[in-house]
């Protein structure tokens, strides 16, 4: 068992697992909204924020702009070479090139990082979607940019009721019961005197 081993190895070993990061962010920043597997857009999200929060560093503090920049090459590696669009050669054929030749780096520090100046934390958002993964049928989700005016709204809780408090009841004056006097008293009937009974005459 992994007690205390954090992250998700996602069945690679280091090296690759750092190359999927890397390619993953650079098609978020491309596409700005990815479809991927959710234990993947759940690992990715840390990577990919920090990247900003370096971007933001070094449009806040101009002497750090540089050192920033190296920070992300370091930790994008080759992927921040990209272009943002390349241009796809059977279509120019027909119609003139419609790519961005600007590369990914650049619209990291230009376009993204200037998004979220004001926004501490929290750049990216992942929703879960009904579809399975064809094969193995694994979750997916959308792993995309939130947009800078949005807001989380919380809900606040509605107040508990005020207990209701009812009204005492009406207390009802009763006249005190009548005391009887001594005049009153009627006397005790008397005790009924029985005759003596009569003994026989002694001779």
């Amino acid at each position: 068992m992994r007690h205390k081993k954090a992250g998700r190895r996602l069945g690679r070993n280091a090296a690759h697992r750092l190359a999927l990061f890397r390619n993953l962010t650079m098609a978020l920043i491309r596409h700005e909204r990815i479809v991927t597997t959710t234990a993947k857009a759940k690992e990715v999200r840390p990577f990919v924020e920090k990247l900003i929060t370096l971007a933001k560093r070094g449009l806040a503090d101009p002497a750090y702009m540089l050192h920033a920049r190296r920070l992300v090459l370091a930790r994008l590696g080759p992927p921040s070479k990209a272009e943002v669009r390349p241009e796809d050669a059977e279509a120019s054929k027909k119609e003139p090139p419609d790519g961005d030749p600007t590369h990914v780096i650049i619209k990291l520090f230009r376009e993204i990082a200037p998004r979220y100046r004001d926004r501490p934390g929290g750049y990216t958002r992942v929703l879960k979607r009904h579809y399975r993964r064809l094969g193995d049928a694994g979750e997916t989700a959308f792993l995309e940019l939130v947009k800078p005016t949005e807001k989380r709204v919380k809900k606040k809780k509605a107040a508990a009721p005020a207990p209701v408090v009812r009204p005492p009841a009406p207390v009802v004056a009763t006249a005190p019961a009548p005391t009887p006097t001594a005049t009153e008293t009627p006397a005790p009937p008397a005790a009924e005197e029985k005759p003596a009974a009569e003994q026989p005459p002694t001779s």
